[in-house]
C-alpha cells in the first residue's frame, strides 16, 4: 500500500445534533474539527427504525389494478 499522508481524509470529532434536540459527539470524515451535524431524519424519528404506520395507498388505482392482475398467482 502507498505510504502517502495525503490520500487519507481527516478523521477527527464533530457534534451531532437529533431531532429530539438531543446530541452526542463522534468522529467523522464531515467538515472539519468541531463541527455540527444537524440531523432531518433519524432513528427516533423515521418510520423505518420506529415500526411507524406505514400504509399502502392507492394512487390512481394502481394498486388495485396490481391486486386484480396478479389475485389468483398467490
Amino acid at each position: 500500500m502507498k505510504k502517502d499522508p495525503g490520500i487519507h481524509p481527516d478523521y477527527h470529532k464533530v457534534k451531532v445534533v437529533m431531532t429530539d434536540g438531543t446530541e452526542f459527539e463522534t468522529f467523522s470524515t464531515y467538515g472539519s474539527e468541531g463541527d455540527t451535524i444537524t440531523l432531518d431524519i433519524d432513528p427516533t424519528s423515521h418510520p423505518a427504525w420506529t415500526g411507524g404506520d406505514a400504509k399502502l395507498t392507492d394512487r390512481g388505482g394502481r394498486l388495485s389494478r396490481f391486486n386484480k392482475k396478479f389475485e389468483g398467482m398467490f
